[in-house]
């Protein structure tokens, strides 16, 4: 069994279009996806109706669970939430949190239990972004009895083997390699590369494995959207890996 993994679109399109060519190139057929498809000031509308046309496995992220609500609660003033029709929002309103997908794989945005958790990674004291301890990790797929986990949300692809022998993949975002945030204290995300990045995972005799795949495309007119919507650290992220902060 062979499936790709793509998260954390964030509505960038033409990174969306090279991951997908670039599965099809590989002949992969299948494909999960983990949340946070179209949040942020790119091309929202556009990146939902390609993914809704695609049919794939999906759970719903944390940012499209905050689409959801406000539209739920009536209106907002987000430029994301203004390019959606309602087929958009409802699409959304439909996925799950997490997602038993096969026989063997479960799908989570954040973690298991926490669509907004960083579960693989956490916001040290200074404000890096390290990785986790490994019992704190296991903690959090104690319910789980997968033996392959996906999470997403991070942005930050990494592979983690439990000692009990399961293994976690985080498949990195497709379309928003760094951000800024704020947790108890400031933090940035910067995987380094402008790249779209997804997964593929296999199934082997020896059990589990996963590639990180990394995919070049032109990010011009993405960066160009977020800078023009007055997203410096978005822009410089899609363009290079690194943020940039507004002075």
């Amino acid at each position: 069994m062979k499936f790709a993994a793509i998260a954390d679109i964030h509505g960038n399109c033409p990174a969306l279009e090279a991951v997908l060519a670039d599965i099809a190139d590989l002949g992969i057929t299948e494909v999960a996806n983990l949340g946070d498809h179209v949040s942020g000031p790119l091309e929202a509308a556009r990146t939902a109706d390609l993914l809704i046309a695609r049919e794939f496995p999906s759970i719903r992220g944390d940012q499209d669970r905050i689409l959801v609500e406000l539209w739920q609660a009536g209106h907002s003033a987000r430029g994301d939430f203004r390019q959606l029709e309602r087929r958009n929002f409802e699409w959304m309103a439909a996925m799950p949190p997490t997602l038993a997908y096969r026989d063997d794989v479960f799908l989570c945005h954040g973690s298991p239990r926490d669509d907004a958790a960083f579960w693989l990674e956490h916001v040290a004291d200074d404000g890096s972004v390290r990785a986790s301890p490994i019992d704190f990790i296991e903690a959090g797929a104690d319910t789980i009895d997968a033996r392959l986990i996906l999470c997403a949300h991070t942005h930050v692809p990494r592979v983690v083997h439990l000692r009990d022998g399961r293994m976690i993949v985080n498949p990195g975002s497709v379309g928003l390699p760094g951000y800024d945030g704020q947790a108890h204290v400031p933090y940035v995300v910067e995987v380094g590369t402008p790249h779209a990045c997804y997964a593929i995972l296999e199934h082997t005799r020896q059990g589990w494995c996963a590639t990180i795949r990394y995919v070049p495309y032109d990010t011009t007119a993405m960066a160009a959207l977020a800078r023009r919507s007055g997203m410096t650290t978005w822009a410089t992220a899609i363009a290079t890996g690194w943020v940039e902060r507004d002075n």
